[in-house]
């Protein structure tokens, strides 16, 4: 098929997604988003901005940026954003909804697996594979977001001090993009050249490949902020919030099972500053310590299940609200299972609902200022730090994955062979031979089993 230039000579932009195509393309993303935020966040970036042109680079880092300064996860924020501005409202429930569908059936199933049947060898050995893949999924994540937005010495220093503030000093996350927001405030006005928004293709490609959102594409009329419009989406996510919560109480009774998690998800979700393992201590503070819902022991192999699943990693509340409906038989002895998926389907929602609110609401606001400096730059400095963030994540993986005996043992004694093995096989794969994420998950997934078939592992 021969491309369609422009009368400039440029690359003209692809046709326009229809609902269906939309619907195909974020139906097969809730499917193959693994690798966390970082991971999905840049299957996202290869998709849209680099192969369908959906969205321009800037445009895109614009939002991506929007995202991670609110509670909840990016990623499927991320997503919800996109859709909205391709296909309205409709288009941010599609795409925000679907990328978490996939993953609370794959989690519900599994949970199911975990609790009727126990330990099953075949599933640890496959997670054992994942688990050297994820951590290199998220270092090549983190290289390729920071080859395209740490274009400045200043930028590169913002990343380091991130990486160091909460890799060595426990720096809370909310601090670390707060700091960075100033540096960039202050930074527009003493050295403005270091936070203007840059876009991530080389000069020849930006003159040769437009996108359907571009980075000069007006703003389309639903993305235009209006008061009536703001105050009737944070109506409907409260009324939706309160029909649901009421239905729970009127039905179980205030202190019961159900109504108790859709409380306590409905606190988590606005504490999820920093991704899932920020809030993570007080999931295991209320779930396990106060309510009793699962076990120390249960909770991280659900954690386990969470990481190596597709979906935000925050997802594991599905894990954990399948097993509390379990254990505390919301649907009677004899309907297990059934209790199980209403605990999942419980703290699922109330968990999400808030991420809709965030962006149906608050993205007419940030669509209004994508060419506005005094905006971006804060916007530019929290980018350079998420990517220091980013890194550390991927040590954190690490440090647990390929050393599992710890550093007190020393860098060799501690190490597990086979998963740094598999981990070098799987950075080799992404950076040098470029393979997608997908067969890099599905070989080392299928490595761990048959180790684990052979008695190696």
């Amino acid at each position: 098929m021969t491309a369609a230039f422009s009368a400039m000579g440029t690359l003209a932009p692809p046709r326009a997604p229809t609902r269906r195509e939309a619907f195909a393309y974020w139906l097969k993303l809730g499917f193959v988003s693994f690798g966390g935020p970082a991971g999905q966040i840049a299957i996202m970036h290869r998709d849209l901005v680099d192969t369908k042109r959906w969205i321009s680079e800037r445009r895109f880092l614009h939002a991506l940026n929007y995202c991670m300064v609110l509670p909840g996860p990016e990623a499927q924020q991320l997503a919800t954003y996109i859709g909205w501005l391709l296909h309205r409202t409709w288009g941010g429930v599609v795409a925000g909804a679907l990328f978490v569908l996939p993953s609370l059936l794959i989690l519900i199933a599994l949970a199911w697996i975990y609790m009727a049947f126990g330990d099953v060898p075949a599933i640890a050995g496959a997670l054992y594979g994942i688990k050297p893949a994820v951590v290199a999924i998220v270092a090549h994540a983190a290289w390729r977001i920071g080859s395209r937005a740490l274009k400045h010495p200043l930028l590169w220093a913002i990343a380091g001090a991130a990486f160091v503030a909460i890799a060595l000093f426990a720096v809370p996350f909310p601090a670390i993009i707060l700091g960075a927001a100033v540096i960039g405030w202050i930074g527009a006005r003493l050295a403005p050249s270091a936070f203007t928004p840059v876009a991530g293709f080389a000069a020849k490609d930006i003159a040769s490949a437009r996108a359907i959102i571009d980075d000069d594409t007006p703003t389309p009329a639903h993305a235009r902020f209006r008061w009536s419009r703001l105050a009737a989406v944070a109506l409907t996510c409260f009324a939706l919030w309160a029909l649901a919560i009421g239905a729970l109480v009127a039905h179980y009774g205030a202190t019961t099972t159900l109504p108790q998690m859709a409380w306590f998800f409905s606190k988590a979700a606005l504490l999820t500053f920093g991704g899932a393992y920020a809030v993570l201590p007080y999931v295991v503070q209320g779930a396990v310590e106060n309510h009793g819902w699962l076990s120390a022991t249960q909770m991280i192999d659900g954690l386990a299940l969470g990481e190596t699943t597709p979906g935000p990693l925050i997802m594991v509340v599905a894990f954990v609200g399948f097993v509390g409906g379990w254990t505390k038989e919301v649907s009677g002895p004899q309907a297990l299972v059934l209790a199980g998926i209403a605990g999942a389907c419980v703290a699922t929602f109330f968990t999400f609902l808030p991420s809709f609110l965030f962006i149906l609401a608050g993205g007419p606001l940030v669509e209004s200022t994508h060419g506005r400096l005094g905006f971006t730059a804060p916007l530019v400095g929290i980018t350079a730090a998420v990517v220091g963030v980013i890194i550390n994540l991927a040590v954190f993986f690490a440090s647990r994955v390929i050393w599992p005996g710890g550093w007190a043992a020393g860098a060799l004694h501690g190490i597990d062979p086979i998963a740094a093995g598999l981990a070098v096989v799987a950075v080799i794969a992404l950076f040098r031979l470029r393979v997608g994420v997908i067969p890099v998950i599905l070989a080392c997934a299928t490595a761990g089993l048959l180790l684990s078939i052979a008695g190696v592992r």
